[in-house]
Order: C-alpha cells, then sequence, then structure tokens
C-alpha cells in the first residue's frame, strides 16, 4: 500500500505510507501542501478522494480506503 485514505466528515484524510506515495501526492498538491501530506493533515471532499484513487490506479500506486473510525457503545 502506498496511500491511504480514511472517511472523516464527509471527506478522506490522506496519509501517504511509502514513499512512492508521498512522491505521487507530490504531482497533484502544490509545493505548499507537501509538509501537510507529509504529517497526515489533508482532508479531501469524497468525490475528490474517489477521482484520486481513479488516477492513482491507473499510474500504479496502491490505496487502501477505511471507513471513519468507530467508537464502541458501553454494553
Amino acid at each position: 500500500m502506498d496511500i491511504l485514505l480514511t472517511s472523516s466528515d464527509g471527506g478522506a484524510l490522506i496519509s501517504p505510507i511509502s514513499i512512492h506515495g508521498m512522491l505521487w501526492l507530490q504531482t497533484h498538491f502544490e509545493d505548499e501542501h507537501w509538509a501537510a501530506l507529509a504529517n497526515d493533515q489533508v482532508k479531501i471532499p469524497q468525490g475528490d478522494a474517489k477521482e484520486l484513487v481513479k488516477d492513482a490506479a491507473e499510474a500504479g500506486v496502491m490505496f487502501n480506503f477505511l471507513p471513519s473510525p468507530t467508537v464502541p457503545g458501553r454494553f
């Protein structure tokens, strides 16, 4: 896996997992966003996330998309 996307409040948090994932993201985001990308601080709309995954798949970048984390209730 090169990039992890995690659902969050109608968007997706981007987490580069490998150097290949980070390099690929750098080709899709402006220089001023690279530090935020490297620190898992970038969130994009769900529709954009789907387009990003499609584009990445065509380039051979491997994504994993996780639903939003949940906290179990008390029993």
